[in-house]
């Protein structure tokens, strides 16, 4: 087997080795990305990207509130990783569960005064690492490249979740 002639599994190509070395690359260095932000974040913050995700979410809801099944479908968790997430978040006083007033059993998620300004204390230095971090290290060519990745990748990505 050659980069050029990569084995065959199940009718389906396998990543070449070339592919394989751009995977790796990729996969650690947005692993560290990841890690570095979330360092930042809980340093200048107190808050993990968890948390910042789950309130980023609902300051853009209307009425800052979405059903606990809608936050958990709109930022790609597992409802029983947001329902212990949330458990940690209330207890912190930055968000409020209730029943919903309009479907049985369900639950709403609000985002309170605090988790609302612990969101806006976070925001400024949390950009400012996105800029260092990210955004100075490319070129408005790459900066538009990636974002034509990541689309490709979250359209793959929706497109396997619905088979």
């Amino acid at each position: 087997m050659t980069e050029t002639t990569p084995a065959r599994r199940g009718g389906r190509q396998l990543p070449t080795a070339q592919e394989l070395r751009i995977w790796r690359d990729f996969f650690e260095t947005t692993a560290a990305l990841g890690s570095r932000l979330e360092s930042r974040l809980q340093g200048d913050s107190a808050l993990s990207t968890g948390d910042y995700t789950v309130l980023l979410a609902l300051s853009e809801a209307p009425e800052q509130a979405m059903r606990s099944s809608a936050l958990a479908s709109h930022i790609g968790w597992e409802r029983s990783r947001l329902s212990h997430h949330l458990g940690r978040m209330e207890r912190r006083g930055l968000i409020r569960r209730q029943e919903c007033a309009t479907v049985p059993r369900g639950a709403e998620v609000l985002l309170t005064t605090t988790g609302a300004e612990a969101f806006g204390k976070a925001t400024f230095p949390h950009l400012r690492a996105i800029r260092e971090l990210f955004v100075d290290a490319l070129t408005p060519d790459q900066i538009a490249a990636a974002g034509e990745i990541a689309a490709a990748l979250r359209a793959r990505l929706d497109a396997l979740r619905e088979d």
